[in-house]
């Protein structure tokens, strides 16, 4: 049983969209060219078929029973070897769609974690929607397609071989019908590619209209703008209809193409056997035979048409994948990243002066939060200036700094789906003691399905402070060597906070911890406290020791205290 997706989807070759699909079918050669073989074996095996008959025919004409019994067991095995080799061959092909659709998923998620913030700022919506609903499909289609293609190609030039070897006039035919065929098709392929390209960009735009139209709906209805914004909408809309009709147009055309062009094709083929059989140019059989072929030809060229379709396709869903895959974040990775061997020292922030030492719990307080969040930022690299062991973190793979570093903070969001993924999406286990030390589990029972109840869009089923402790249980489940923490009980009770604020102490004693917060019950129980004003370092030690000999702390913490 084939498992999908694979654990590691690669490194593509991403610079351009013929390239990335090609990449796609160097990474999994060896399926492809399965494919591919059983294609060329399922289209041989139907292409000897008319050929058989036509030896069958002739030897009944003739009375030979031993040379008929012969020719149907023949034709017995053929049907039998096409009926095989069709089956392996869907198959291979199917799992071979599969594989680089889901690659191809994998990649674009993967990119989009590495964008981050400026994935918004990179891409429109619309796009990122486009490539996960239509891209991935059109991409595992002009993969798969590749196997009946290239059979379909090998199918046309034995059946070409085999009317010139009976007949060369009606091999000439086929020669350069084939090739005449194809060329007609070619004309349409070229503004239907164009054609997309436009409707594929004009949907993209409009989807990321609506989901920016969705999302501030509120704002617009308080400013009087829903209507302004929904007519702008609808003429866009219609744009994006017209542009479609003109697409299915010349699809309609070239659909049309395939069924007329080859329908002509076996008129002719037909009408040629024909006379050269009343002339005694060929035996009735072998104009069985032909009639058949003509017939025949219909499929593989069809099926040739189709290829180009879904190539042209698939290249310009590649285009999309690559230029989502080529956007560069605010944050890139060196050149050359250190070792990861060599990630470990202090974690400081040397604009502000804030070390925080291995091992320790260490909370960092400011009158204004937002200061403490952009030290949390630059300590986990979500902004340039944090060190470790003295040198950047910009030095290191970004991979490697997530991997050791975890921000949570209150920007968070849960996603749709049931809690137990949502929490803890690669079951490790310890769900359990992060809803305990989180203070979560009664969300939990409260639920009708316990960690299997549907999480409604953003978590709105929640209130804010159940949001925040089961978004503190998820960090604490990812279980990294230093965790980052801003403002983690902002937003339940004190009760609670003291029984997070106890518990936290407990789960994370002896590994890195950085909290963010003014409040008194969690900096009671931290190792070291960091006070930072005007974005600077103006002192650092116990809780209790700050309250009497800093009077700017003491103001800073004792209002927050206040109701």
């Amino acid at each position: 049983m084939t498992q999908l997706p694979d654990a590691d989807p690669g490194v593509p070759d991403d610079r351009s969209a013929s390239r990335y699909l090609g990449w796609l079918v160097r990474r999994y050669r060896l399926p492809v060219l399965g494919a591919l073989v059983m294609g060329v074996v399922w289209m041989l095996f139907q292409a000897f078929v008319p050929a058989v008959v036509g030896k069958a025919i002739d030897a009944a004409t003739r009375h030979d029973r031993d040379d008929l019994m012969l020719w149907c067991l023949v034709l017995f095995l053929i049907g039998a070897g096409q009926a095989w080799s069709g089956i392996v061959r869907h198959r291979i092909t199917v799992v071979n769609f599969l594989r680089a659709a889901f690659v191809t998923v994998q990649l674009v998620v993967r990119q989009a974690g590495r964008l981050g913030s400026a994935l918004s700022r990179r891409l429109d919506t619309g796009e990122v929607v486009a490539i996960g609903t239509a891209d991935i499909r059109a991409v595992g289609s002009a993969v798969e397609i590749i196997a009946r293609g290239v059979g379909s190609l090998v199918a046309v030039v034995t059946v070409t071989v085999i009317l010139l070897v009976t007949s060369v006039p009606l091999g000439l035919v086929v020669v350069l019908g084939v090739p005449i065929l194809m060329a007609v098709v070619g004309l349409l392929i070229k503004p239907l590619h164009h054609r997309q390209q436009i409707t594929r960009a004009q949907q993209g735009l409009l989807t990321g209209r609506a989901a920016d139209l969705v999302s501030g709906l509120r704002v617009l209805r308080g400013v009087g703008g829903e209507a302004v914004l929904a007519e702008r909408y609808r003429v866009e809309s219609q744009s994006l209809r017209a542009a479609g009709v003109r697409t299915a147009r010349v699809e309609s055309l070239l659909e049309a193409a395939q069924v007329l062009l080859p329908g002509v094709f076996l008129v002719l083929v037909t009408w040629l056997g024909a006379r050269f059989a009343l002339t005694g140019q060929v035996t009735v059989g072998q104009l069985v035979s032909f009639y058949a072929y003509a017939a025949f030809l219909v499929t593989p060229l069809r099926q040739l048409t189709e290829a180009l379709d879904k190539l042209t396709r698939g290249h310009v869903a590649g285009r999309r994948v690559v230029t989502m895959l080529t956007a560069t974040t605010d944050l890139p990775d060196p050149a050359s990243p250190a070792a990861p061997e060599s990630f470990a020292g202090d974690l400081a922030d040397p604009r502000s002066g804030v070390v925080i030492r291995p091992g320790e719990i260490t909370a960092i307080v400011s009158a204004q939060p937002a200061e403490a969040a952009l030290i949390a930022d630059r300590l986990g690299r979500y902004a340039e200036g944090g060190t470790v062991g003295g040198r950047p973190l910009d030095q290191f793979a970004m991979a490697t700094v997530r991997e050791r570093i975890l921000v949570a903070d209150n920007d968070a969001h849960l996603f749709s789906g049931p809690l137990r993924s949502d929490l803890d999406p690669e079951g490790s286990g310890r769900l359990p003691a992060a809803l305990h030390t989180a203070a979560a589990a009664d969300i939990v029972e409260a639920l009708p399905d316990g960690l299997d109840s549907e999480v409604a869009e953003r978590g709105r089923s929640f209130s804010g402070g159940q949001q925040q402790r089961l978004r503190l249980a998820r960090a604490l489940v990812a279980d990294p060597d230093t965790l980052i923490l801003v403002e983690p009980t902002s937003a339940v009770d004190a009760h609670t906070e003291a029984r997070i604020a106890e518990r936290l102490i407990a789960a994370r004693a002896g590994r890195t911890t950085v909290i963010c917060t003014s409040s008194p019950l969690v900096l009671d129980r931290t190792d070291r406290v960091c006070f930072v004003e005007a974005g600077r370092l103006v002192a650092a030690g116990r809780h209790h020791g700050l309250l009497d000999t800093e009077p700017r702390y003491a103001r800073t913490v004792l209002r927050a205290d206040q109701p």
